[in-house]
């Protein structure tokens, strides 16, 4: 196994461990975005930065952390092509989740070199489920770290639109989108790992958000062995990497992206009705 993979698949069994023993007393905060923050993502930001030490200093690494106030200038860093491996963090995914007791939060991580995914793992603790890419292959694995792991092989997903189908979406829809379908409902999920993990083993037919890099970087390269890529809604462009041209300094992308397959996407972006100011 890749060394990179081996220690990610490490961190996010740890901080699976972490979540699952905090989850009842996880002291949830407001941060100054109002955007919550508990102590589970607190110790798993330190567990990474204590694995990733040596990598760190060899000064061929980048660690874009959410919980990380520096996270803007490693952005800048990384666009500069002078550090060839980008590691991004989402401690919690679905911290808000999470701080409510609700099961589909994950702990995410992936690792982009020269700027394009390669690597990636997001464990759900609470549904004991795993999903990771190896830069090969992708895979799901139920009951995963145990003498029980049932792991399946993420092949590519092209669902046909129907009545059957579901588009999951983030909660800023309402806001911005208004949706025009009978053929496909929406789930509204509030956690970046279910809206990009999930299709990628047929559950939905892809998602509608606008996340920062580290709400997606553990299941990009996923979503890719999947046959699945995300699309701009402005140009139609499907994101292929890391660069100014997309992502904000604050680790935004810049605009909102449609996760489906390319046969899909141009159907999906015709349900949508732009209602105000979606940039």
């Amino acid at each position: 196994m890749n060394e990179y993979l081996s220690l990610m698949l490490s961190l996010v069994r740890e901080g699976g461990e972490i979540a699952l023993e905090l989850i009842e007393r996880s002291r949830p905060e407001l941060k100054s975005d109002n955007s919550v923050i508990t102590e589970a993502d607190r110790r798993i930001s330190v567990l990474a930065h204590q694995k990733l030490a040596g990598y760190l200093a060899s000064g061929q690494h980048l660690l874009i952390d959410e919980e990380d106030p520096r996270r803007g200038e490693h952005l800048e860093a990384a666009f500069q092509d002078r550090v060839p491996l980008v590691w991004s963090l989402d401690p919690v995914d679905g911290t808000r989740i999470y701080a409510n007791h609700m099961p589909h939060y994950g702990i995410s991580i992936g690792l982009l070199k020269e700027r394009r995914p390669w690597l990636g793992a997001v464990f759900f603790p609470s549904l004991d489920e795993l999903f990771y890419c190896d830069g090969t292959e992708a895979f799901f694995v139920r009951h995963p770290f145990t003498t029980s792991e049932a792991r399946t092989r993420i092949v590519p997903v092209d669902e046909a639109i129907s009545s059957r189908s579901l588009m999951i979406v983030t909660d800023e829809l309402p806001r911005f989108f208004e949706w025009h379908s009978t053929d496909c409902r929406l789930l509204v999920m509030s956690a970046a790992v279910c809206e990009f993990c999930w299709p990628t083993i047929g559950r939905g037919c892809g998602s509608l958000s606008r996340v920062h890099l580290w709400d997606m970087a553990g299941s990009w390269p996923i979503v890719e062995k999947a046959g699945l890529r995300l699309f701009s809604i402005d140009t139609g462009e499907p994101l292929e990497r890391l660069d100014a041209e997309t992502f904000e300094k604050s680790c935004r992308l810049k605009g909102y992206h449609i996760l489906s397959s390319p046969r899909n996407f141009p159907i999906l972006k015709t349900k949508l009705v732009i209602k105000g100011d979606a940039a």
